[in-house]
């Protein structure tokens, strides 16, 4: 009789031990105080002193990093796309104030090849670290059946917790409120199948730099995506909720798009584009094909994150922003809209 075993057909559980063995002591560097046991259970146990807290609300977000991963097969970089899984999750929970607690990921590949997990795994507690969020556990599902041996998928949640009376969001935001850009540290993590898409058809080589930037392609568009999260609460810790009313991470649907979601009924965010240059990769793309309206819609064009705050305090909050080595500036203002039909948040002037 035939005899079949598990890693015959597609899963092999030693190289997942071993790549356990090989992310443990990054993970365990991501540990708060509140972390109860370390990796091995079956769930991840966190203690919430909820003697700290008034009214602690709990906020969760799930996000993945996108087609940004096929990219780093291709070049066969995969020490910070895990950065970039982590930036989606915990800047999208800081974005309605909350301080992100802990965080699991789930990593589906085609073949477990330890070293590979290792460096992804790496790659989340390094973002972990930055956001200051504990690495609770995981799961690397190796799925010989559906994916190709060196093919793999990134998604985590993160859960982080807030005061009921300290939510920020359009509720908050002001005529009159001043709007900080933050900038970005690349393209971050949206709009990648359409990079790649521009990449092929202009055949454009991964490994040259092109004319504008100081590095490789390639490097620039791995380039993890910047983590915001401590210093927008450093935000709200020094001037609070009266001064500090919204953030909008700035993610799928590019600026215009995000910053209207932080925008109530009756007023409008313009943001001047003069006040900031384009990325450079931003016009590489563009001289390749891609429309200036959709750039604006498929990337970030070089700001991260925006917050809505009093104007009598937008300039100090941009010089601890600064300082703490986020470049920031006063892009643009909130107002009364003048007409119903017209956009949330938009774009005026040229930029830099």
């Amino acid at each position: 009789m035939t005899e079949f075993t598990y890693a015959a057909s597609g899963v092999d559980i030693d190289a997942g031990e071993r790549a356990v063995t090989l992310m443990k002591a990054a993970v365990e560097k991501t540990n708060r105080p509140e972390v109860v046991g370390g990796l091995g259970g079956f769930a991840g146990l966190f203690a919430l002193d909820t003697a700290k807290y008034r009214r602690p609300l709990l906020a969760s977000s799930t996000d993945g990093v996108g087609t940004k991963i096929a990219l780093a097969r291709m070049l066969d970089r995969h020490d910070t796309v895990g950065i970039d899984l982590v930036a989606m999750v915990v800047d999208d929970l800081v974005a309605c104030g909350a301080e992100p607690l802990f965080l699991q990921d789930y990593v589906a590949c085609g073949k477990v090849v330890p070293e590979r997990i290792a460096a992804i795994v790496t790659g989340i507690a390094a973002g972990c670290t930055q956001a200051g969020a504990a690495l609770v556990g995981g799961e690397t599902a190796e799925h010989g059946d559906l994916m190709d041996a060196d093919e793999y998928d990134l998604a985590a949640t993160a859960v982080g917790v807030v005061e009921a009376d300290a939510v920020l969001g359009p509720e908050r935001v002001r005529d009159g409120d001043a709007v900080i850009a933050m900038a970005s540290s690349g393209l971050h993590s949206n709009g990648y199948s359409l990079v790649r898409r521009v990449v092929a058809a202009a055949g454009l080589d991964l490994n040259a730099t092109p004319v504008g930037l100081d590095r490789p392609l390639g490097e620039e568009l791995l380039e993890p995506t910047r983590i915001y999260a401590r210093d927008c609460l450093a935000l709200v810790s020094e001037f609070g909720v009266d001064a500090v009313h919204a953030y909008a991470h700035i993610t799928g649907g590019g600026l215009a798009g995000n910053t209207a979601r932080v925008v109530p009924g009756g007023l409008a965010a313009v943001l001047d584009r003069g006040t900031w240059q384009l990325p450079a990769v931003v016009r590489l793309l563009e001289e390749h094909g891609v429309p200036r309206e959709e750039s604006e819609r498929a990337f970030n064009c070089g700001v991260g994150m925006i917050a809505a705050v009093s104007a009598d305090v937008a300039d100090a909050v941009v010089d601890l922003l600064s300082a703490a080595g986020i470049p920031s500036w006063v892009a643009g203002q909130v107002g009364r809209r003048t007409d119903d039909a017209a956009p949330a948040a938009h774009l005026v002037g040229t930029y830099r």
